[in-house]
């Protein structure tokens, strides 16, 4: 092999390389992306039944509930 076909071979060697860290790293970040989507979720459900709880104790404490 030659000087100009080892270089070319190294060349698309780094490349296919820095392509498979670039995919790992998008990985990473839709990994997180979903986590953080996943954890507001909870929390909004979390909040939600924090209100319905409110809400009927106020039903309960004013006799509005049913």
């Amino acid at each position: 092999m030659d000087n100009s076909q080892s270089a070319s071979y190294h060349a698309g060697e780094a490349k296919g390389q820095a392509q498979e860290k670039t995919n790992q790293m998008a990985d990473k970040a839709n990994n997180a992306a979903q986590s953080a989507k996943e954890s507001c979720q909870q929390a909004g459900e979390q909040m939600m039944a924090t209100a319905q709880g409110a809400a009927d104790a106020v039903k309960n404490a004013t006799g509005m509930k049913k």
